[in-house]
């Protein structure tokens, strides 16, 4: 397994383990991302598996809250994107 994709119309987190973190990538502007601890990375143009501008591991349960709420951004952010139904 190379990753695990979460979406809504596309891609919203895309989840790629490793041997002592799972690497998150995030599919919106990495400008748009509030994120006050800066532990985002801006990454486009990197050859990585997943979608997105924004970049986080998270390698303890202590830092799955944290790191939740920046998905929770991407989520929010495609469904507002979303074009409503007729």
């Amino acid at each position: 397994m190379l990753s695990i994709a979460y979406k809504d119309e596309t891609n919203f987190v895309d989840i790629v383990p490793q041997a002592k973190q799972l690497r998150l990538s995030l599919n919106m502007p990495f400008v748009e991302l509030d994120d006050p601890r800066g532990l985002a990375k801006n990454v486009p143009g990197i050859g990585r598996w997943g979608n997105g501008e924004v970049e986080i591991g998270v390698a303890t349960l202590e830092e799955v809250p944290y790191a939740l709420g920046l998905i929770r951004q991407s989520l929010d952010r495609q469904l507002d994107d979303a074009p409503e139904a007729p």
